[in-house]
């Protein structure tokens, strides 16, 4: 699984930080939420669903 944001749809809540901060975070100077780079390791991937699935804009795609 590899997770992506959308970063002109985020709107920076934090939600998917608090979900999953092994995978995303939001930069410190502002802007959109980022995902790590490469495949998302097994164990963190229900959370990783969970994060796109919650995400009030949908900026989050995984594959």
């Amino acid at each position: 699984m590899y997770a992506n944001v959308l970063q002109k749809a985020c709107i920076q809540c934090g939600l998917c930080p608090t979900i999953c901060p092994a995978v995303f975070s939001l930069p410190d100077e502002g802007g959109s939420a980022r995902a790590i780079s490469g495949e998302i390791p097994t164990e963190l991937q229900p959370d990783v669903q969970t994060a796109a699935d919650s995400c009030p804009t949908g900026a989050i795609q995984v594959s």
